[in-house]
């Protein structure tokens, strides 16, 4: 049966461990510059195009950048996410 769905609190555990995992490779001191090289665009999409690299730059650091992602672990994000408008596609214009 592997057409059977996920339960959404699997889905959830899912989705955090992805997170935690991302903010751990990030703490690595020189592996995770690598890693912030990679997650660049992504954080750029969720934050904005200055706050995404202002945001990365600090995770490359090597010291600052472990210390940085230790305190969000427990405190949330430093530089929040842009306003979501609750919708992916653009709306339609009817003329």
């Amino acid at each position: 049966m592997a057409d059977k769905k996920r339960s959404i609190a699997r889905t959830v555990a899912h989705a955090a461990g992805w997170q935690v995992f991302k903010r751990g490779a990030k703490m690595l001191p020189f592996g995770g510059t690598l890693v912030v090289a990679a997650l660049v665009g992504s954080d750029i999409r969720r934050k904005g195009l200055v706050k995404g690299v202002v945001n990365s730059g600090l995770d490359a650091i090597p010291i600052l950048g472990l210390v940085k992602n230790g305190v969000e672990l427990f405190t949330g994000d430093f530089i929040p996410d842009k306003p979501d408008n609750g919708s992916k596609k653009p709306k339609k214009v009817k003329k």
